[in-house]
């Protein structure tokens, strides 16, 4: 079954009772009863399945879980509250056993940084970041820190750089250190982490999974030998995705493949036209011939299908040129996501990467001129029409 069709059928349908519900409704209770007291004791010792409380499992996330682990090709999924809640999970249980040591790409989300350093930081966990573009640096960078984890972006955000995950992958297996993705900016119809090797997936659904800004979550997906102990963890912890955002992300998965096809032919046409505008410095978009990761995006990626994220630099424009063009927009909305169905446009230094100094900032390439487009599903040509006017 081709991973379009299990986006529209995976997780649903299953028997409750004497009738079987065509999509999985919404069960808000937070305990369940059985007749027998040796049946509950089963269920609460997982040696059968079956609900018992919601801080364990819920039969609507149970469904996203089961779709999302199927769409990604894992052994087993955990919905939870956010996409930082789900990688502050993948993170916490990759690490259980493991030297308290991360290698982490040196470009990543702002918020990703802030948990690196500040949360997990003075916790003991040491982070030493490292260009994930660079296989020499990479393996380098897990020898000497004797890694315990490696930490990357399937397309990083926001300067849209793609490593070699699947090379990155061998690096960690020969040291013993399982590799953690965030997919976010991918979705599973682009790339299938697990399958090039990596131990642990993270998606925030609010983006792309859900798909139409209603919706807070995150998942992990994970293969044998680390879905139990994320799963123990969760429930011990209960970072978990309510029953509501869990129907919302699993109606908004049946129409991904649509949604990111068209979102990604628009992000070709609006990526090129930028690339022409004489008040338009830089373009940054994974579908660009010159990419400087052309060939790994290539290898790994389908044929036409780069992604929706586009990023450029204003010529000439500092903090206020930025807001004053941000400002002038009509259609595009400005707002500190991405992959809903309209356009979305971030400016990177006051959201996504605010926490981060400026002189960090700007070693990683994120200049104050630098804005970051989510391409919608609206007329390419609407999308192109309302940049222009905001250029003036």
């Amino acid at each position: 079954m081709k991973i379009e069709t299990k986006m529209v059928h995976s997780g649903d349908r299953r028997k409750a009772g004497d009738y079987v519900p065509v999509t999985t409704p919404i069960y808000t209770a937070s305990s369940y009863f059985y007749d027998s007291m040796d049946q509950l004791d089963r269920v609460f010792g997982r040696e059968e399945k079956g609900q018992s409380y919601s801080r364990y499992d819920n039969p609507t996330t149970n469904a996203l879980e089961d779709l999302v682990t199927e769409l990604e090709g894992g052994h087993g999924a955990v919905a939870c509250a956010s996409g930082m809640s789900a990688l502050h999970l993948a993170l916490l249980a990759a690490l259980l056993d493991r030297p308290r040591r991360v290698v982490a790409a040196n470009a990543l989300y702002g918020a990703t940084t802030n948990l690196l350093m500040n949360i997990l930081g003075p916790l003991g966990i040491e982070t030493t970041f490292v260009d994930v573009c660079d296989l020499t640096a990479v393996e380098a960078a897990v020898g000497e820190a004797k890694a315990g984890v490696l930490l990357m972006e399937t397309v990083s955000n926001p300067l849209l750089r793609v490593g070699a995950m699947d090379k990155i992958a061998e690096i960690a297996k020969r040291a013993g250190a399982p590799l953690v993705v965030d997919n976010t900016f991918a979705t599973p119809l682009l790339v299938r982490p697990l399958e090039l090797g990596a131990s642990i997936v993270v998606h925030s659904a609010t983006k792309y999974l859900a798909g139409h800004g209603d919706v807070l979550g995150g998942v992990i997906v994970a293969g044998e030998s680390h879905f139990d102990t994320i799963k123990i963890l969760s429930r011990t912890v209960g970072p978990t995705m309510s029953p509501f955002e869990s129907y919302l992300t699993m109606r908004g998965i049946k129409t991904l493949a649509l949604r990111v096809e068209r979102q990604c032919a628009n992000a070709c046409k609006v990526a090129s036209w930028l690339a022409s505008h004489p008040k338009v410095d830089r373009v940054y978009f994974t579908g660009d011939p010159a990419h400087p990761d052309a060939d790994t995006i290539s290898r790994l990626f389908p044929k036409s299908l780069y992604g929706a994220m586009v990023a450029f630099e204003l010529k000439g424009a500092g903090r206020e040129g930025v807001f004053r063009f941000m400002e002038r927009l009509q259609m595009i909305v400005r707002a500190t996501s991405l992959g809903d169905v309209h356009t979305m446009m971030l400016y990177p230094a006051m959201s996504s990467h605010r926490d981060l100094a400026p002189k960090q900032r700007e070693r990683l390439g994120i200049r104050d001129n630098l804005v970051r487009v989510s391409i919608g599903i609206e007329a390419a040509e609407d999308i192109i029409a309302d940049l222009d006017q905001a250029m003036g």
